[in-house]
């Protein structure tokens, strides 16, 4: 049986040696206040729990709240890896997520929020949701905030949203992608992009165009440029035809797409990256073990889903967050997908072979 803890100093330096800490740390966790880390908390819990104390009863509730997440869908590896992310940092802080996954036909954005709202959830965060779709009307937000529930966006800044805003920045990506193929000697370089209507794609395709203006004002964008769907299937259809019109090297808008631009090289009997060099973005788990092993630009994942609940614990607590956009700069990550150009001839002559 559990014995009532004895607030004598004894007992506390016990504490204190089963956890590794002082006891003036104990006694802080003890009473709940704030300047201790949570792994030190952890800790000082663990040991009431090894040597057979009951926890104060303020330490006895595990969860501060409920939180809501919603993704629009667990195909993409990104969206797990952020999900998780933001999962992680949520419970750190004793709240409890709940997530909700969109798949085609089945629950929506709005019927999810419904669901959370039966729930009593503190907050939202939404990733990638209908806020980052131009079309969308942003009402529904509108009438979160106006229940006084707290919501984060990530990837998807909209600036009528009364909310924190968390993304990758969409025109640095680009950039690390450009830079890094024209030092291998790229010049016929291409974009494979999904709808435009989404805010990401809008900013890529932006700083894409941008960027080749300012290398020859005379060439048209839009030739290098195939809109498509984000998907493996997308991918290889973009690829296949930015390959067929001599591009020698293929910026993605997903991982996903950037394996299927390099199964419409192979399709062609082309190599990669001999003939032609590819470069994904996101950094998916796995991608590092394709074949070859994906060239792609990572999004900090983690440090974008504990600035999403950070923002958002601060925002359930009353203390308002700063509604300008949070960017956080992606990583180059080179790998086996990209290497030196050959000239765009001998690619367009191999892939009509």
């Amino acid at each position: 049986m559990s014995s009532t803890l004895p607030h004598v100093r004894t007992r506390l330096k016990d504490l204190a040696d089963q956890a590794g800490v002082s006891t003036a740390t104990v006694s802080r966790v003890l009473n709940g206040k704030a300047g201790v880390s949570s792994q030190t908390r952890k800790s000082v819990l663990a040991a009431l729990d090894v040597l057979g104390y009951e926890r104060p009863e303020k330490l006895r509730t595990r969860s501060e709240g409920l939180v809501g997440l919603i993704v629009p869908e667990l195909t993409n590896p990104v969206f797990p890896a952020l999900a998780q992310s933001v999962e992680n940092s949520l419970a750190e802080r004793g709240f409890t997520p709940l997530l909700c996954t969109q798949s085609p036909g089945g629950t929506t954005e709005d019927e999810y929020v419904e669901m959370l709202l039966e729930h009593g959830v503190d907050g939202i965060v939404f990733v990638s949701g209908r806020h980052a779709d131009t079309t969308a009307s942003n009402e529904r937000y509108h009438r979160l905030r106006s229940r006084g529930l707290p919501i984060v966006l990530v990837n998807g800044y909209s600036e009528g949203i009364d909310a924190p805003a968390v993304s990758t920045d969409d025109s640095v990506a680009v950039e690390l992608a450009l830079r890094h193929l024209t030092s291998l000697g790229h010049r016929e370089i291409g974009l494979a992009i999904g709808p435009d209507r989404y805010i990401p794609a809008r900013r890529k395709l932006a700083a894409f165009t941008a960027a080749l203006r300012r290398r020859d004002p005379s060439d048209d964008p839009s030739r290098h440029v195939v809109t498509t769907l984000f998907t493996v299937e997308g991918g290889q259809a973009a690829g296949g035809e930015l390959m067929d019109s001599g591009h020698t090297a293929v910026v993605c808008a997903s991982d996903l797409m950037a394996l299927g631009a390099i199964r419409a090289a192979r399709s062609r009997g082309l190599a990669v990256p001999d003939d032609v060099s590819v470069v994904g973005f996101d950094d998916s788990p796995l991608i590092a073990f394709t074949d070859p092993p994906l060239t792609t630009i990572r999004q900090p994942v983690v440090s974008m889903g504990e600035a999403a609940v950070s923002a958002l614990v601060s925002e359930i607590s009353g203390t308002r967050v700063p509604r300008s956009e949070l960017l956080f700069h992606p990583e180059l990550i080179v790998r086996g997908s990209t290497g030196a150009a050959r000239p765009a001839a001998t690619v367009t002559e191999a892939a009509r072979a």
